[in-house]
């Protein structure tokens, strides 16, 4: 498959790739961990402790008989001090199970290494590891691996693009994790009964691509490769990478096992290596720490259910007033209301921006320049989207096809004008959605 064959609109969204060449930090412990029942799309777990409970690394601590769920374990050991209540980013109230930690990090003395022999076996231990996607998305891994039409699927995809600005957490991953990786995607293939593997990235990381190549080479893996991309955004989405590597074009609703495909993160495929390795279930997370409110940006590892202000105190504390804390990335991450948020699975940066960062120009009117149409990856329309919108008019917003739109953000992005686009086209899919047209 050619690298260079095939490209999909995107645009330049700023690299700023500050902590590129800083080494993972494992955190220290915190005092308190808070670990929020709803970590992946689906139904969200029940926690299986109360007050007063002693908890250990790896515990079960919440799970759901759900068919979209995975549980979650406790990433500390101490004792449960309270189950509480919070308001999430996205607006809804959250089951949190708050741990005071005794720093002793004690594991639970049921972990043992997974011991599996067919392809049913090995999606129970991934459901059992707690292991959701890593990328953004946070579904199930589980299902992801167990697709219906099994027969009809024979490639990995595996998404090291990290095309997101400030986010450098998966490039680490490829570079410090790189064997986990490799002994990850062997699993998945193996059981899956997969031909070939991919695993696309960026090609302003020429140390990864560098690092694979020689690693399948030295240990003759044939079946194995590195797909080079163009350093822009939105490569590393997934409907985006499917096309760039298969050129097959993957519409909204469709999964990647229609298209005979398994796309993963490269962060969860790691996982699946490591916890096939350990036994220890999904209990800490790399992430990248930047932003010009940040002492000393970092890449860490930090225990799931740390809080924000933690995190930010292992990297110097806050050099300014942060005016705006975003989990992910800041095309597509979540503003947070405070610096007590604790993290989740699929955090994958905490970016702390100042007033003078974090300033978005007051909106004018539309020019009808066609810029956002032109940075559209699917070629939609998104200030006809808005006018719909506006207008209260779900069919023609389905006619327009809104539903296609993957919410990437690169029609705000290059606005003249400043208009919230891509928050129109998320409040227009929601209408659409309502009015069940």
């Amino acid at each position: 498959m050619s690298s260079s064959a095939r490209h999909l609109r995107s645009i330049d969204a700023g690299h700023y790739k500050n902590t590129a060449g800083c080494a993972t930090e494992v955190m220290p412990v915190p005092d308190i961990v808070k670990i929020n029942m709803s970590q992946h799309i689906g139904a969200p777990c029940k926690p299986l402790v109360k007050k007063g409970d002693r908890v250990l690394v790896g515990q079960l601590i919440g799970d759901v008989d759900a068919f979209v769920s995975a549980p979650i374990h406790s990433s500390v050991s101490g004792t449960v001090k309270a189950i509480e209540t919070q308001r999430g980013a996205m607006g809804g109230q959250e089951t949190l199970v708050v741990i005071e930690t005794d720093k002793k990090q004690e594991m639970d003395p049921s972990i043992s290494v997974p011991q599996v022999n067919d392809l049913k076996e090995f999606v129970a231990e991934v459901r059992k590891s707690g292991l959701v996607g890593l990328g953004g998305a946070s579904f199930p891994t589980h299902i992801k691996y167990n697709p219906k039409n099994i027969d009809d699927v024979h490639v990995l995809i595996v998404n090291g693009a990290e095309c997101e600005p400030f986010i450098t957490s998966d490039h680490r991953c490829m570079l410090e994790d790189t064997q986990d990786i490799i002994e990850g995607m062997k699993l998945i293939m193996k059981y899956d009964g997969l031909d070939e593997g991919y695993i696309g990235i960026e090609d302003n990381k020429p140390d990864a691509i560098a690092k694979f190549d020689q690693a399948f080479k030295e240990q003759g893996i044939t079946n194995m490769h590195t797909f080079p991309l163009q350093a822009r955004y939105p490569k590393g989405a997934e409907r985006v990478l499917v096309y760039e590597i298969t050129g097959k074009h993957m519409a909204a609703g469709v999964l990647p096992a229609d298209l005979g495909v398994i796309l993963s993160n490269v962060s969860s495929v790691a996982f699946v290596g490591q916890y096939f390795r350990t036994g220890v279930p999904f209990t800490s997370k790399r992430m990248t720490v930047d932003g010009d409110a940040v002492n000393t940006p970092k890449n860490i590892i930090a225990p799931i259910g740390t809080q924000i202000s933690d995190i930010v105190e292992f990297c110097g504390g806050y050099k300014a007033e942060p005016k705006k804390i975003i989990m992910g990335g800041p095309m597509m991450g979540r503003a947070v209301p405070a610096d007590t948020m604790p993290v989740i699975k699929n955090n994958n940066a905490i970016l702390c921006f100042s007033k003078q960062q974090a300033w978005i120009p007051e909106e004018t009117a539309c020019i009808n320049c066609g810029r956002c149409h032109m940075a559209c990856p699917f070629k939609l329309l998104p200030t006809a989207f808005a006018d719909a919108y506006l207008e209260k008019d779900a069919q023609k917003l389905k006619d327009l096809q809104v539903m296609q739109c993957m919410e990437c953000g690169s029609c705000s992005f290059v606005c003249p004008a400043h208009r919230p686009l891509v928050f129109m086209n998320k409040l227009g899919k929601a209408l659409v959605k309502e009015a069940g047209v």
